[in-house]
């Protein structure tokens, strides 16, 4: 399995192939049809992420020591951005998910090319995230 810096290198590399942000949301938006949906009981008030502009529900679950995160979105970008993350964390074990750094993010220019408002709720996606891993990582 890739260590979550390779998956960031992985995505940073599938982002520079496009030259025009437009391509870059479209590439966002397939991400996000692509999602493993959260199942609907997971859809509750306590798994919306709190933070964001859209509604953004996220669950974790642990097995093998490791987490996995479904989510979705009612908003299009928003469930591209909350894919990409699901895509670099899921799969790993709390303690990397706590030490990851996420320059991928800037490396790719997507924090520049969001309105304040998504910017924001991708901040509170990662904390909710490494919440999660953080709530795991004190069980075990």
């Amino acid at each position: 399995m890739e260590t979550i810096a390779e998956k960031q290198a992985t995505i940073t590399e599938e982002f520079a192939f496009f030259d025009d942000w437009m391509d870059k949301y479209n590439h966002l938006i397939e991400l996000g049809k692509n999602l493993p949906l959260i199942a609907e009981e997971h859809k509750t008030e306590e798994n919306i992420i709190k933070g964001c502009q859209s509604r953004v529900w996220l669950h974790a679950a642990q097995n093998d020591g490791k987490l996995f995160f479904t989510a979705d979105s009612d908003a299009i970008i928003t469930k591209g951005i909350i894919a990409l993350m699901v895509e670099v964390f899921s799969g790993h074990n709390p303690e990397e998910i706590l030490a990851a750094d996420t320059k991928f993010i800037d490396d790719i220019g997507l924090k520049e090319h969001l309105s304040p408002t998504r910017a924001n709720g991708l901040v509170s996606m990662i904390k909710q995230m490494k919440f999660y891993a953080l709530a795991f990582a004190n069980k075990n």
